[in-house]
This record gives structure tokens, sequence and C-alpha cells, in this order.
């Protein structure tokens, strides 16, 4: 078999789960809005959400149990044979349930639906058949497409997994974007690991500071100020009052090329005429990602990080920031 037949059977199966996700998404309706309103409600009474399922549904059950924890609402999952046998202690009053099964005839929760009930949890089925025998018990039903799977034999859940689990993210962005979740808020729950390093990481530990970080009084010569950029190996030097050292000012290399431009004898000259006053800064302390901000939003290289009396203690210049991977 050649490649090109490979892959064409690869695009195939891609196209026929594209197609659930769309046809889910098509069919969405009000109950999505009230599963959202439940969870909120959930989150709100101090309770947990339940994630039960059987076969591959409990991979997708753990992947958004894991989904929900991690943007702050607390998640957990149910093994339904097990909770038979104790593991139902885990459910209070009031738990808000998400019971997975593409045929909604899944003998195991069709056990555990009644305890469930009888405990005070709140249900909502995800599945395929929303005349089931599940759906006519559960208080919610949530139905998602797969008209075919992506199986050649029509057998292994491939799509019908694929559309259940982008609804369960779609409930989860969704209540992530309406409670106002932020990056700082994503950052505090993920300590570890290059994204929650990335994400936590202070100005005061990407700036240049000491030797590489130029920095003089508006005193200083334009020449002066030449000589203190080129030793510090940066494109900007800092300019900060004589008596105050609160910062005044910015020249940077661009400054220094449309003083050439102009012509004269300026070498010699005041910095304080060629100078860019009110430059752009950023408080120590600040999150990293919010330098990406002012990059994004500024026409400018170099960011001066001043402490809370306004005096320049370090210089964040933007090609730093890949090697930080915040970009």
């Amino acid at each position: 078999m050649n490649s090109t037949t490979l892959i064409a059977k690869a695009r195939k199966c891609l196209a026929i789960e594209s197609k659930a996700i769309e046809a889910t998404a098509t069919g969405l309706d009000d109950t999505f809005v009230d599963v959202i309103i439940d969870i909120k409600k959930t989150v709100l009474k101090h309770n947990k959400l339940i994630f039960s399922g059987v076969g591959k549904n409990t991979a997708i059950c753990q992947k958004l149990m894991g989904t929900f924890n991690s943007t702050g609402v607390p998640a957990c999952y149910l093994d339904p044979t097990q909770a038979l046998h104790g593991d139902l202690g885990l459910l209070v009053e009031n738990d808000l349930v998400f019971l997975l099964s593409n045929s909604g005839e899944s003998e195991e929760l069709l056990q555990l639906l009644p305890l469930i009930k009888r405990l005070g949890g709140r249900t909502v089925l995800l599945t395929t058949q929303p005349d089931s025998q599940l759906a006519r018990e559960a208080d919610r039903v949530l139905s998602y497409q797969a008209p075919r799977e992506a199986c050649p034999l029509g057998l292994a859940p491939t799509a019908s997994t694929t559309a259940v689990l982008a609804l369960g993210d779609a409930l989860a962005m969704v209540y992530l974007d309406i409670r106002g979740f932020t990056r700082d808020d994503f950052a505090r729950l993920h300590p570890s690991g290059s994204l929650g390093k990335t994400l936590l990481l202070r100005v005061d530990a990407i700036m240049r500071s000491g030797d590489r970080f130029a920095h003089s009084p508006t005193t200083v010569t334009i020449q002066e100020a030449l000589i203190a950029i080129t030793r510090a190996q940066c494109g900007a030097i800092a300019l900060t009052d004589p008596e105050t050292g609160r910062l005044q000012g910015v020249f940077t290399d661009g400054d220094f090329r449309r003083c050439a431009v102009k012509g004269g004898d300026f070498i010699s000259e005041p910095i304080t005429s060629f100078m860019t006053r009110d430059p752009i800064t950023i408080a120590s302390g600040s999150l990293a990602v919010e330098v990406l901000k002012q990059f994004e939003k500024n026409d400018v290289n170099d960011i001066i990080v001043v402490d809370t009396k306004g005096r320049p203690i370090g210089i964040i210049d933007n090609q730093d920031l890949p090697k930080f991977k915040i970009l």
C-alpha cells in the first residue's frame, strides 16, 4: 500500500471525526445553557462535578475531570462498578454528575443513576441517544452527534468519543469565559511544568540588571551615554533625576541614529535635548506576560522596570522574551 493511499485513509478518518464535531455544534440548543447554569450553581454551593462512564468513556471522563480541575472547578471521576462497592461515598448532596454513554443504555450507569438520585446528586447525560433509557431517567440530556464512526468496521468508538470530548471541552471553556477566569488564575493552578513556570515568571527574573543595565543621571552627554550603552551591550540607557533617582527618560540606539541624520556636532551635547521623555515602564513584581502585552501595544524594543518610587532597576529587551518562552 503506497503512501498516497494511507494519507487518503487518514484524511477520511479525520473528516468523519470533524463532521461529528460540526454536527454536534449545529445541534446545540438551550440545554447547553441550562447545563452551564447547573455548573455555576454547583460551584457557588461549593459542590463538585463528577464524571462517570465505562469503556472508552473512562478516558474521556478523566480528561474532562482534569480540564475542569485545571480551571478551578472541583471535579473527580467515579468508576461505576467501584461506586457500587463503596466509592459512591464521594458523592454528596447537590453534586453534579455527568454520565457519559454513547448508547444511553450502559448497564453499569443504569444501576448507578438511581443511587445518585437517592443521595441527592443531579445528573446530566451526554449521549447520542436522547430517547434512551438513561435519557428518560437523567435530570438533563445533552446530546452530541456522531452519524458514523471513523473505524472502517464501524465498531471502534472514534467519532463518537471525539464528539463527546469536544462537547465536554465546550462546557469547560464557556464556563471559564463567563466566570472571568484569568491568566493569573490559571498560573496559580499550574505552578509546575513549562507552562506554569512561564505564567508565574516575574519581570525581575527576566530583566537585565547590574552591568547589563545602562543607567545614568540626565547630566551625562550623548557620548557618555553611548559608552554606557556599549558597555552594557544593550540598546538603551535609562536616564534619571540626579537628586531623586527617578526615571526621567531613555536614550536609545534609534535616538542616536535620528541625531546623526540631522548632522551637526551633537555628540557632546546634554542628553536631555535628545532623550525620550515618559518612556514605557513596568513595575517591579509584575508578571512577565504583562511585558508581552506592553510590547504588543507599543512600538518599542525595550521596557524599563521601575521600583515603587519610580526608580529604574532594570531593562527588558524584547529579544530576550523567546528564551523565556514568553512569546
